[in-house]
């Protein structure tokens, strides 16, 4: 079975003999996602080309999304922040939701490889871009009281279990070339 990333490219890369494949919900997101970035990199003054894009122009533009966000995020001032489930309405401000945006960057990190972007350079895999993302996650999770525990990392053991190494990478089988 092929990977979402090498689907996408054999949707770009099928003949007009073979049967068109339609692209799955993933790949159809994925580069609506890419279109409406890029739109968003036109429409600034001056336009700016993908080449030259940076991480500061992905934090613009996910701050962009905010106006259109449905999460409703309490303020600190509000008496109704660290409530899960208020009990009325309030004027806080509606939010794109942190697991939305965490989705629509892995999204676009995959597309501007995809589109010729070198991994080295790709501005959705920022560290500033992830920093973001736990900030909005953190405060999403503060208005609503409910805390995100970090997960703790298993400390590698050299005991065998069930004939398996538990210190061994299980990602050691895949290639990243």
């Amino acid at each position: 079975m092929s990977s979402p990333r090498e689907r996408g490219k054999n949707l770009m890369e099928s003949s007009g003999s073979e049967p068109p494949v339609t692209p799955s919900r993933y790949e159809s997101q994925k580069r609506r996602d890419w279109n409406t970035f890029g739109q968003y990199l036109k429409n600034q003054r001056p336009p700016v080309p993908m080449s030259h894009c940076s991480c500061n122009h992905v934090l613009d533009f996910l701050r962009y999304l905010d106006q259109f966000g449905k999460t409703k995020v309490h303020v600190p001032g509000c008496m109704f922040y660290g409530q899960p489930e208020p009990p009325a309405p309030c004027t806080c401000p509606l939010r794109q939701a942190w697991g939305s945006l965490d989705a629509l960057i892995g999204r676009l990190r995959a597309a501007y490889e995809e589109n010729g972007g070198s991994p080295e350079t790709n501005p959705f895999a920022s560290g500033a871009i992830r920093v973001y993302l736990r900030e909005v996650r953190e405060c999403q999770a503060k208005a609503r009281g409910i805390p995100y525990k970090k997960k703790k990392k298993k400390k590698p053991t050299t005991e065998m279990a069930g004939g398996r190494d538990d210190s061994s990478s299980s990602s050691s089988s895949f290639s990243f070339s």
